[in-house]
């Protein structure tokens, strides 16, 4: 489906009553677009809304996604599982469809998590601005990213309790695998979290460690705190995210002879595959900690 074609289903008729009902909750122009088009392949194929079943919206999406990248394929699907889940809802469909709707899983595997080599992260912290009080929070995130391979919503989530300065000990109470962990935490990050603590953080009634610098003081978001890194990184000549950060760190544990088992711990994770895809990084040691082969 070409751009055209798109425009000319935005400006075309109104929809079913069933849709229309749906999008004055939903109206946004890209659930409209994708909406249309769903309607105009179901008018195509002869099917009624109330007899739509699973394959007709595999058929739909193998047609109307051939032009577009998997990130755009995921907004639309997004938009579609929606739209399904208040059918049912409705009662319009019999099933819930939406449940049965599963992005294909190489999309996020294809592609191995990039990392920093040594000498860009080095750059990297040399070209924090430490003149200033965002440069100083910036930096203690920075390396709480990279010697402890947090994900920004974990660094937005740390408390002032949680960390011990005389035991050099960090305690995560929420982790994506949902189980609390006391982390070491390096010389090099403790001092940055408490020049940042000590001369940069304001004194607020919230607890956590991370905060607005203007008033009022509120607790600095997940996006917030990786636009800030994301902001250095370009400074320097990095096309890169925060996550990159956490990759590194995960890179160093493999090649410091951790396994996977270990490196899954390290990294919070829930499952063994999601760690398994960071091996994907360096294939020798991947040929190794999973075969015992040597290349």
């Amino acid at each position: 489906m070409t751009d055209e074609s798109l425009k000319q289903l935005d400006q075309a008729r109104d929809l079913p009553k069933s849709y229309e009902a749906y999008l004055c909750h939903k109206n946004d122009r890209l659930t409209r677009r994708v909406l249309r088009a769903f309607h105009e392949y179901l008018f195509k194929e002869n099917t009624d809304l109330k007899a739509l079943s699973i394959e007709n919206v595999d058929a739909f999406f193998a047609q109307f996604f051939a032009p577009f990248k998997p990130a755009t394929q995921k907004h639309y699907r997004s938009k579609i599982r929606k739209f399904l889940a208040y059918l049912y809802q409705r009662g319009i469909i019999k099933r819930n469809l939406a449940s049965l709707i599963v992005a294909p899983r190489h999309y996020g595997l294809s592609i191995p998590p990039k990392f920093l080599r040594p000498q860009e992260i080095k750059n990297l912290f040399a070209g924090v601005d430490l003149t200033s009080d965002s440069g100083i929070r910036t930096y203690a995130m920075m390396h709480l990213a990279y010697s402890l391979g947090l994900r920004p919503k974990e660094i937005s989530l740390i408390t002032l309790d949680d960390i011990c300065f005389s035991k050099s000990e960090l305690t995560l109470t929420e982790r994506k695998n949902t189980q609390p962990e006391i982390l070491p935490i390096p010389e090099a990050t403790l001092k940055a979290v408490a020049a940042y603590r000590l001369a940069v953080r304001p004194a607020s009634k919230h607890n956590v460690l991370f905060l607005s610098l203007q008033r009022p003081y509120r607790p600095v978001k997940p996006n917030t705190i990786g636009s800030h890194i994301r902001r250095v990184m370009r400074k320097v000549g990095l096309s890169s995210t925060a996550y990159w950060l956490r990759h590194s760190y995960a890179q160093n544990l493999l090649e410091s002879g951790a396994s996977v088992f270990e490196i899954k711990e390290m990294l919070g994770h829930d499952n063994l595959e999601s760690t398994k895809k960071y091996l994907r990084v360096h294939v020798k040691l991947m040929a190794k900690v999973l075969f015992d082969e040597t290349l």
